[in-house]
C-alpha cells in the first residue's frame, strides 16, 4: 500500500469516528409510556384496622369471697337473663347469718328490758317519787337500746345479702365468650371483683372498633358506609354504618388515633369477638367522569420534548393565566410539578380563581384560540352545569340523631340524661384545583392540557375540560436512551429545573 491510498484512508476512518463520537452520540431518542383517559367511577375512602367486639359484653364477678362450689354455664353456653350459672359455697355466710340472727334476738331482749325499766322509772317519777336523773338515764338506755336493735336488723340484712350473693345471676341474656375459673378455686373479693364469665349479649349484632389516624378523623361522619374483611373470609366483604366517634385520643407510638365505632349486622354469626378487620369507610363518590391517572398529573417532561412553538402560542395569546406571567424564576399555580393541590396534601380550599382561569383556557384552547365574550361565557355555563352534574354523589351529610328522652335506655344499656356530643359532619367537597397533562401532537413534540382536578382516589383523579376525551392517550413518562448524563433540564413552562435520572422523566 502506497501513500497515496494510506492518506485518503486515514481520513476517511477519522471522519466515520468524529461522526459516531460527535453527532450521533449526542442525538436522544425517546420511549414514551402512554395511559387513556377514561370515564369512570372514582371512589375516597379511608382505611383503618379494627377489633370485632360484641356491642355490648358484661364481665360477670362477685361481691363475696369463697370457694367455687357449682359452675352451671361454660364456654359458648346460652343464658338468659336471671339464670344461675354459678355458685359460691355458702357455708360461712349461712353460718353469718345465723350469728346475725342471735345478736338480733339479744338486741331484742335488751330492748325489753330497757323498755320495762324506762316504763317504771317514769311511773315513779310521775308520783314524786323517782328523781329527774333517773328518769333520764332510764329514758337513754330505751333509746340505745332501740338503737342496737336498728343496728341488729342490718346486720341481719346483710348477712342474708352476702347469702343471696353465693349465687350468681346472668345479669343479661347472650352467649357466654370466656370462663376465668373453674370448680374447687378461691375467689377473694376483697380489694377488686374477680371476674367469673364474660357474656357478649347477642353476637348477631356486632361492632367494629377502627383506629383513625388523626389525619383522616376529619373525614369520617356519622353514618358513613364502610366495607372491611377480615383475615377468616379473606374473600368475602362485610358492611356496617359509622355509628359513634369517641372523642378519647388513643396515642399509639406517639400517634394520635381515634376510636370509630362501626355497627355490623352478623346474621350469619361468622364474626367473632377479637377477630381484626381490615376497614375502608366511603368519604366520597363520584359516578360516571371523566378521569386521567395521577402519574399524568406528575409527569414533568424535559425541555427539548415540549413543542414550544405551541407554548410560545400560548403565553403571547394569555393561555395558561398567571402560569408565565412573572418570570422565568415563578412557578406555575399548579406547583411546577402538573400535580393537584389534593396529590400534594394541600387542598384546604377551593381555588376558585385557578379553577375559573382553566376552565376558561381549556374552551379557547377547544375553539382554535378565538372566541367572542358571549361565546366564550354561554360555554363556561354549559361547563359548570354540566360539573354540577356530574359532581361526585358524596355521603349525605347524615341527619342529627334524635334528642333522647331522659332516662332512656341507650343501645349500651345505659340511662342517658345528656345531650350526646357529636362531631361535625364531612360533606366531601371534590378538592378543586388546576392541574396539567401532556400528549403528544402530530410533530412528535408534548404540549400541554390545562385541567380542573376535582376527587382523587390514590390512582385516577377526576377531572373536568373541554379539550379531552375518553380514549385519548396521555403521556405519563419518557425514557431516553442515553442513561450516562443527567443535565439540569429547565421546566418550559414554570421555569424551574428538574434532574434526569436514569435516563427517565417524571
Amino acid at each position: 500500500m502506497n501513500k497515496r491510498t494510506i492518506i485518503p484512508a486515514a481520513l476517511l476512518l477519522f471522519a466515520v469516528g468524529a461522526y459516531f463520537l460527535f453527532f450521533r452520540g449526542t442525538t436522544k431518542k425517546y420511549e414514551f409510556r402512554f395511559d387513556k383517559v377514561t370515564q369512570g367511577d372514582i371512589t375516597m375512602n379511608v382505611t383503618a384496622t379494627g377489633t370485632i367486639n360484641a356491642v355490648t359484653s358484661v364481665d360477670v364477678g362477685t361481691q363475696v369471697s369463697g370457694i367455687i362450689s357449682k359452675l352451671y354455664a361454660d364456654f359458648n353456653s346460652i343464658v338468659k337473663e336471671g339464670q344461675v350459672i354459678a355458685q359460691i359455697d355458702p357455708t360461712f355466710l349461712q353460718q353469718a347469718v345465723k350469728d346475725a340472727e342471735a345478736s338480733l334476738e339479744r338486741a331484742k331482749a335488751q330492748y325489753a328490758d330497757a323498755k320495762r325499766t324506762s316504763d317504771r322509772t317514769k311511773a315513779l317519777f310521775d308520783k314524786g317519787l323517782e328523781s329527774q336523773a333517773n328518769n333520764d338515764a332510764a329514758q337513754t338506755q330505751l333509746e340505745s337500746s332501740s338503737a342496737a336493735l336498728k343496728q341488729a336488723v342490718a346486720s341481719l340484712d346483710r348477712a342474708k345479702i352476702n347469702l343471696a350473693y353465693a349465687t350468681i345471676y346472668a345479669p343479661i341474656s347472650g352467649v357466654v365468650i370466656d370462663r376465668k375459673v373453674n370448680v374447687g378455686q378461691t375467689v377473694a373479693a376483697s380489694f377488686s371483683s374477680p371476674t367469673l364469665y364474660t357474656i357478649a349479649n347477642d353476637l348477631s349484632k356486632m361492632q367494629v372498633q377502627a383506629t383513625v389516624d388523626e389525619s383522616d378523623i376529619g373525614r369520617i361522619s356519622i353514618g358513613q358506609e364502610a366495607t372491611f374483611t377480615v383475615d377468616a373470609y379473606a374473600d368475602e366483604r362485610f358492611s356496617g354504618k359509622v355509628s359513634q366517634i369517641r372523642l378519647a385520643p388513643v396515642s399509639i407510638q406517639n400517634v394520635v388515633n381515634y376510636t370509630v365505632v362501626i355497627d355490623v349486622v352478623n346474621d350469619q354469626l361468622k364474626l367473632m369477638p377479637g377477630m381484626t378487620a381490615n376497614v375502608q369507610i366511603l368519604v366520597g363518590k363520584s359516578n360516571n367522569v371523566l378521569r386521567v391517572p395521577n402519574m399524568a398529573l406528575r409527569f414533568q417532561p424535559p425541555a427539548d420534548l415540549v413543542d414550544s412553538a405551541k407554548v410560545i402560542e400560548m403565553r403571547e395569546s394569555g393561555f395558561g393565566g398567571r402560569m408565565s406571567g412573572g418570570g422565568e424564576g415563578q412557578r406555575d399555580s399548579v406547583g411546577g410539578r402538573g400535580g393537584t393541590s389534593s396529590d400534594r396534601g394541600e387542598g384546604k380550599g377551593v381555588d376558585r380563581r385557578g379553577m375559573m382561569s382553566a376552565i376558561r383556557d381549556s374552551i379557547v384552547k377547544a375553539h382554535g384560540g378565538e372566541m367572542s365574550d358571549d361565546d366564550l361565557r354561554a360555554e363556561m355555563r354549559t361547563v359548570f352545569e354540566k360539573m354540577r352534574g356530574q359532581r361526585a354523589q358524596p355521603v349525605a351529610a347524615p341527619k342529627p340523631l334524635p334528642a333522647r328522652k331522659p332516662g332512656s335506655a341507650t343501645r349500651f344499656g345505659i340511662q342517658n340524661n345528656f345531650p350526646e356530643y357529636q362531631k361535625s359532619s364531612y360533606v366531601p367537597l371534590h378538592q378543586v384545583s388546576r392541574g396539567r397533562v401532556w400528549i403528544l401532537n402530530s410533530s412528535g413534540k408534548l404540549e400541554p392540557v390545562f385541567v380542573v382536578t376535582g376527587l382523587s382516589d390514590g390512582r385516577y383523579t377526576e377531572v373536568t375540560t373541554q379539550s379531552l376525551k375518553g380514549g385519548d392517550q396521555l403521556v405519563l413518562g419518557a425514557t431516553s436512551n442515553s442513561d450516562t448524563e443527567s443535565p439540569q433540564t429547565a421546566n418550559p413552562l414554570s421555569g424551574q429545573g428538574q434532574r434526569q435520572r436514569g435516563g427517565g422523566f417524571r
